[in-house]
């Protein structure tokens, strides 16, 4: 996507003037001992772009359900109120948010409930409402009067595809009408026309918004402001300019920070041998050395607790099923939504997939790219996978996993069924190389963020070594410093590959011999 500058706000009164959030010394925690923020303060004007910046649990997600929770006074069971500090909002300003994914449990509404689920109050104008925010995000849908289709606002929820429901979020949160509008990683199953949409609707928005997302090119293109998490000491330090600029603003802060503690380092460990010299000596010399043990722990005390820079995943390899053999997978037909006719056509074609083979599958939002993955997974007329071939399947909503198990006990399942037992040792260490800690490790995976969820799965894959590797959208909720990476590690990759991706430049990493564009 082509930079595009901000809008006229002025950069510096991005955390100042009229201001509609504000906290004041916020501290939370969600278990004792593991602090997520500890008195944190900033303002954020009105009528400003603020992108949340951070490392994977560093917080991001939590700051939103604070201030929702602010809202209304923490007399709601959406948002988190905090332990200590108080948060302010604007008298008379509303708060919604577009959350990275719809709850399970409201994937079986029909598109009518799911809006009315927005309001606490029977909204009596809703139909109209839901009509012209759908055109808003642009989600093109089946319209009454075409054979065998029904009003749009009566299916359900999970019969959209991933970047349809996507746009189903920024709609929920949209159709509310609010003064600062949360926008939870709003590019995730986008297409690259759902994302430039969506980027020209931000650049003309007039109301405050805060935005987490990965996407370093839609953030550059709208953002006044950021606020960065610091998951190592639970602060939020405020930058101004846009994004590429204050990611050049902290780049600069730890150059200089490291130099000034690589000098203090320095005159400390001067003085501490200076002092051990004139010890030695005894008489006044002890004196003169009691005096420079004190400056030198004084200096030690100046040291600059640098930030720490977000970590990066280290490079891997997902290995390949060792005795894998001939054709892994046949696809001679397969179905897909016809965007035109909004009906369901059956297509031939003839692909086999054999080791070292990479498969893309391309094609608009809505075409049915994520259902056929799912059908391929579980043998679908017109695809035959070769007996015994162990499949490993990133889904792009996590749902492989069972999220009320820890991740050791996850890691674990996946390890027992492809090598008959636990091996320990190599379990951690690839929990580790995915930055799961010794606290991380006994987390249930519904606690974690969606970009841990991202690393663990992808630490599965590492374990179970699969001969089959299908991919869909595996770059969503993931850190973009951890996107060169994976992209090295898939396009190593010595089994057969399916992916779906709406990245081009991560796709461009990564070696594809085939493409299937299911738009055609």
């Amino acid at each position: 996507m082509a930079k595009k500058s901000v809008q006229s706000v002025s950069p510096t009164k991005a955390f100042s003037g009229d201001t509609i959030v504000r906290f004041e010394d916020v501290s939370f925690e969600y278990s004792p001992n593991k602090p997520i923020l500890e008195e944190v303060s900033f303002n954020v004007r009105r009528g400003t772009k603020v992108t949340i910046m951070g490392q994977n649990g560093a917080g991001k997600s939590t700051l939103f359900g604070l201030i929702l929770g602010a809202e209304h006074d923490g007399n709601t069971t959406e948002g988190h109120t905090p332990e200590s500090g108080e948060i302010h909002i604007a008298k008379g300003s509303t708060v919604a948010t577009a959350r990275q994914v719809i709850p399970r449990g409201q994937l079986e509404l029909t598109v009518r409930e799911f809006f009315a689920s927005c309001f606490a109050e029977k909204k009596y104008d809703l139909d109209p409402k839901i009509d012209e925010i759908l055109e808003v995000v642009n989600l093109n849908v089946p319209t009454p009067g075409k054979a065998g289709v029904t009003d749009v606002k009566d299916r359900l929820v999970k019969t959209f595809s991933g970047g349809q429901q996507a746009r189903l979020l920024l709609a929920s949160a949209l159709i509310q009408d609010p003064d600062v509008l949360l926008l939870d990683e709003p590019t995730n199953n986008l297409d690259k026309a759902g994302i430039e949409h969506l980027t020209d609707f931000l650049i003309n928005y007039q109301k405050t918004c805060l935005v987490i997302s990965h996407d370093a090119d839609f953030l550059n293109a709208f953002t006044h402001g950021v606020l960065y998490l610091d998951v190592h000491t639970h602060k939020v330090e405020q930058y101004v300019g846009d994004y590429f600029d204050v990611v050049e603003q902290i780049s600069a802060r730890i150059d200089k920070e490291n130099m000034k503690n690589a000098q203090l380092e320095k005159q400390i460990q001067a003085n501490k041998d200076q002092a051990n010299m004139f010890a030695m000596k005894g008489g006044q010399m002890r004196l003169v050395a009691k005096r420079m043990r004190e400056r030198a722990e004084e200096m030690e005390e100046e040291i600059v607790d640098v930030r720490k820079e977000d970590k990066t995943i280290k490079p891997f390899t997902i290995p390949s099923q060792p005795d894998l053999t001939g054709e892994v997978i046949k696809i001679e037909s397969y179905t897909i939504m016809d965007p035109e006719k909004h009906k369901i056509v059956k297509r031939t074609c003839s692909i086999a997939l054999r080791k070292r083979n990479h498969l893309i599958l391309s094609g608009p939002n809505g075409i049915g790219k994520s259902t056929l993955l799912e059908k391929i997974v579980n043998g679908a007329e017109g695809v035959t996978i070769s007996p015994g071939v162990r499949v490993g399947y990133y889904r792009q909503d996590f749902s492989m996993m069972d999220f009320n198990d820890t991740v050791y006990q996850s890691l674990e399942k996946i390890i027992r069924a492809s090598q008959g037992h636990l091996v320990e040792t190599e379990l951690r260490a690839t929990a580790a190389s995915f930055l799961i800690g010794a606290d991380a490790i006994h987390t249930k995976i519904g606690s974690l963020s969606e970009g841990q969820k991202g690393l663990v799965a992808f630490a599965r894959l590492v374990l179970q070594k699969p001969g089959l590797l299908i991919l869909d959208e595996p770059t969503n909720h993931i850190n973009f410093r951890h996107l060169p990476v994976i992209a090295k590690a898939l396009d190593s990759y010595e089994g057969a590959m399916i992916l779906v991706s709406h990245v081009p430049e991560f796709v461009k990493q990564i070696r594809i011999d085939e493409v299937l564009e299911l738009g055609k």
